[in-house]
């Protein structure tokens, strides 16, 4: 496979796009960062697109494109998604983080990172390949659970630097169940997150001992009790360890989201109706699993600008993971957001 070395204004070479095992339309770019800030030798991110057959006679000059983010213990598998997309004219890419699917490379810790602020390199590249290869058209960029907090972030920190997110060229944000605050009662969190500050600060790659449940992913996975189909070294149906160090940076992360960020740009955030953390039976399939629903509800107000907050209802924590009645509803609620937007901008 052939990499790219990249810097955030570069123009990646056409000839780098090699096919993805996602299948015919699907292709993949590797973005070389260069040195791990975190220590586990050089590090890549992979650009996924989705281009079919001829979409080049059917696409204007400065169509609109969506660029998606994962979670964790994720990868961009979601081909229903990207397809959705490009049938409502859209330009689909998503990005595989460093360390984390396409791009795990073999010593380096899944998913470690010890600042959620070390993403946004990357981030930065990816909207600029983006933008590039559909003329300067504007972006919706769209995330799930982890990638939920670290997109916020990201457009807060280059709203401030480029005057505004919109003039990044992003257009609009949506986020899938987005991983808000830590999940228990108040006195739990607050004792918690003191623990993970001083151990993910000298111990940061240290797991953090838990019983380890494979309930949500065999509700996902066809081998087990779901219909959905992924490669399960990038995505164990039980999950990858969680580390000190990671942890510390999530709850950094929502530190500052609760302090309050300014995305720049409408927000259109599904969850699903009800949480229900159980480790066997039905509910699984019809609620949250992983996260807590209230939280997101409360803490969406932090992101600024216009936010529009939609609970599916049955839906999973991965929303467009669901099951067929939930995934057609939240489908339905992202295109009358999508419809609201009105014509996107191109530069």
């Amino acid at each position: 496979m052939e990499n790219v070395t990249q810097s955030a204004q570069s123009t990646p070479n056409p000839a780098a796009w090699t096919p993805d095992h996602l299948g015919p339309g699907y292709q993949q770019l590797v973005l070389e960062l260069g040195p791990d800030p975190d220590g586990e030798g050089d590090i890549v991110a992979t650009l996924i697109r989705y281009r079919p057959e001829n979409h080049a006679a059917h696409r204007p000059p400065g169509a609109a494109a969506v660029l998606y983010v994962h979670g964790y213990t994720d990868y961009f598998f979601q081909t229903h998604v990207a397809e959705h997309f490009a049938a409502l004219g859209y330009e689909f890419f998503a990005l595989d983080l460093h360390k984390c699917g396409r791009s795990l490379r073999p010593g380096q810790t899944p998913h470690y990172v010890s600042d959620l602020a070390l993403y946004d390199n990357e981030l930065e590249l990816a909207l600029n390949i983006v933008r590039e290869q559909v003329d300067g058209g504007s972006v919706l960029l769209m995330a799930h659970s982890t990638g939920g907090l670290i997109l916020p972030l990201w457009l807060d920190r280059l709203g401030r630097r480029e005057g505004g997110s919109a003039k990044a060229g992003v257009a609009g944000l949506i986020l899938n169940s987005p991983w808000f605050d830590l999940q228990g009662p108040s006195v739990a969190r607050n004792i918690g997150t003191a623990v993970i500050n001083v151990v993910g600060r000298f111990r940061g790659k240290t797991a953090i001992p838990r019983k380890r449940l494979d309930t949500y992913g065999a509700s996902l996975h066809a081998s087990a009790n779901g219909e959905w189909h992924y490669q399960l070294d990038w995505k164990p149906l039980d999950g990858f360890p969680v580390r000190f160090g990671w942890l510390r940076a999530v709850r950094a992360g929502h530190t500052q989201l609760h302090r309050g960020l300014d995305v720049g740009v409408p927000a259109l955030i599904l969850r699903s109706k009800l949480t229900r953390f159980t480790s066997d039976g039905p509910d699984v399939d019809l609620a949250d699993a992983v996260l807590d629903v209230r939280q997101i509800q409360r803490w969406s107000g932090c992101l600024g600008d216009r936010t529009t907050i939609v609970p599916v209802d049955g839906a999973r924590h991965d929303v467009f993971l669901s099951t067929p009645g939930p995934l057609a509803q939240a489908f339905g609620e992202l295109d009358r957001w999508l419809e609201s937007l009105g014509p996107l901008p191109a530069s």
